[in-house]
Order: C-alpha cells, then sequence, then structure tokens
C-alpha cells in the first residue's frame, strides 16, 4: 500500500491550493454549492496529476534507475509493475476527469488540457529549453483557471498575470534546483539540463521575482480590485509576499531545496506560517 500511495504522491496535492484563489477574491464565501464545485474540483486535479505522476513513472523508470534519489520510485525500484502502474495510473486519470465533467464543462476542458500538456510534456517537451518551463507554469494557471473560469468565477487580469509569473518562478527554480543536483560524473540526467546555465536561470528568477511582485503590488492598488473587495488595504499583504518569495530564494541557493513548493511549504515552517498570514489578513482585509 505505501508504494502506491508514493505512486500518486499525494503529498503534491497542496499545488491544488491554487483551484481557491477564486473563491479567496470573489466575495461569495457564503455560497455553499460553489464551496461544494471548489472542493470537487481540486479534488479533481488532485486525481488527474496523480495520474499523471504514476504514467510519467512509467516512461521515466529507466533514467530514474540510474538517478541517486529517484531510483527509489515505486516503478524503478520494481516495487509495482509496469502493468499494475498502468492500469491504476489510468484508472486515477479517469476518475479524476469524470469528476471534473461533473463541476462543469469549462473544468473538465481545463483538467483534460492539463493532462494533455502533461502528456506531450513527458514525451518530449521536457526536452525542450525554456519551453519547458512555461509548460511546469501552464500546470500552476491551469490550477487557477480552474478555479476560476471553470466554477464561473471572472478572474482579474493583474491577478492572472501576477499567477502567471509566479508560476513561471517556480519552473526557473525547479530547473535550478535540478542544475545543482545535476551527477557530474557522467551519470545520466535530464537532458534539457545540458542547455541551461546557472546565469540563464538565475536571470529568469530574477525577472519572475521582481515581475510577481510588482504586478501583485498593481493588482492590490488597481481601481477595480479596491471596487470589487471593499478595500485599498490590500497593499499591506505585499511585505508577505516578497518575504515568502525571497525565502523560497533562500531555501533554494542556500539550503539545496527549492525544486518542489509542495515539499518545501511542508517541511519550511518559515514558509508555511507566511502563507497560512497571507491566506488569514487577506480574508480579513476582503471579508
Amino acid at each position: 500500500m505505501l508504494a502506491y500511495i508514493k505512486l500518486l504522491r499525494p503529498y503534491q496535492w497542496i499545488k491544488n491550493l491554487f483551484v481557491f484563489t477564486g473563491i479567496l477574491f470573489s466575495h461569495r464565501w457564503g455560497e455553499a454549492g460553489l464551496w461544494y464545485q471548489v472542493m470537487l474540483a481540486a479534488a479533481a486535479f488532485s486525481l488527474v496529476s496523480s495520474g499523471i505522476y504514476a504514467l510519467n513513472d512509467i516512461a521515466d523508470r529507466e533514467q530514474d534507475r540510474v538517478h541517486p534519489r529517484k531510483c527509489r520510485r515505486p516503478v524503478a525500484s520494481g516495487a509495482i509493475s509496469v502493468p499494475m502502474a498502468w492500469m491504476v495510473g489510468l484508472g486515477v486519470l479517469a476518475i479524476g476527469l469524470a469528476l471534473a465533467a461533473w463541476v462543469s464543462p469549462m473544468a473538465f476542458g481545463l483538467i483534460a488540457l492539463y493532462a494533455v500538456l502533461n502528456g506531450a510534456y513527458s514525451v518530449s517537451l521536457k526536452h525542450v529549453v525554456v519551453l519547458d518551463i512555461f509548460i511546469i507554469a501552464a500546470g500552476f494557471m491551469l490550477r487557477i483557471l480552474v478555479g476560476t473560469l471553470g466554477l464561473d468565477i471572472q478572474p482579474s487580469r493583474w491577478l492572472l498575470l501576477c499567477g502567471f509569473m509566479v508560476t513561471l518562478f517556480l519552473g526557473a527554480a525547479k530547473r535550478r534546483a535540478e542544475l545543482m543536483d545535476a551527477p557530474t560524473d557522467g551519470a545520466e540526467r535530464r537532458k534539457v539540463l545540458e542547455h541551461y546555465s546557472p546565469a540563464l536561470l538565475d536571470l529568469i528568477l530574477g525577472v519572475t521575482a521582481t515581475a510577481s511582485i510588482l504586478t501583485y503590488g498593481l493588482y492590490t492598488m488597481s481601481a477595480d480590485t479596491i471596487a470589487l473587495q471593499g478595500t485599498a488595504d490590500l497593499i499591506y499583504t505585499l511585505p508577505l509576499v516578497i518575504y515568502g518569495l525571497f525565502r523560497y530564494l533562500y531555501l533554494l541557493f542556500a539550503s539545496g531545496s527549492g525544486g518542489d513548493p509542495s515539499i518545501d511549504l511542508i517541511r519550511d515552517p518559515h514558509l508555511l506560517i507566511t502563507l497560512l498570514l497571507w491566506c488569514g489578513v487577506t480574508f480579513w482585509l476582503v471579508r
């Protein structure tokens, strides 16, 4: 049972907090039906992403076997056979898509697009320099869109732009962490890393971190945002956003993590407390 849990990677479900972005800023917290849809959408995304992880482990099993850490994955280690991994992965994927269809046609289309993009990423796009970072970012952005357009919530353009910058930042951080962790003794490593340099990824991180701060600040000061939320004080949450980004950069460069936001959020109390404070202060301001 532990091997199957590892195959589905439920700890990665924390990424689906992005699905709740829409309801947080929608002023529709009292609608029980909307909360039901949000929970279903998050569950659908969780199941679909778990199915994708299982199928990715099948595709990457040969490469994972020579990796010092990934060799312990269930398929690479032989704890789960390839046919059984196919059965579990496709089964979970199908259930997730069925749940998405129950939420709305738009939610189904967006989550299906996520599955197709990740399939293309696993087959070939993960080897295309720069585009691979955009595909990683697209996965996060689709979560935001499912939690907004998929639930008939109109998202702010500034909020979408900020989300896009943050997700590009996370994609670049993932590649930077992989580059620092890549073997230097001739062992096989991810092919796309051969095209990245530390300077290039550091530049992308700097640009996206700066753009995330600016776009979030502009979102909080937008006239449309102030009118919708009924407050001009969201700008006071900006220091929490800046601290969170800087803390993530510290984890990436000083402590050897930063490549997986799901793990880093759980393991680092600073990031977790910052997120909880941001959610609490934001909700208090817009309630």
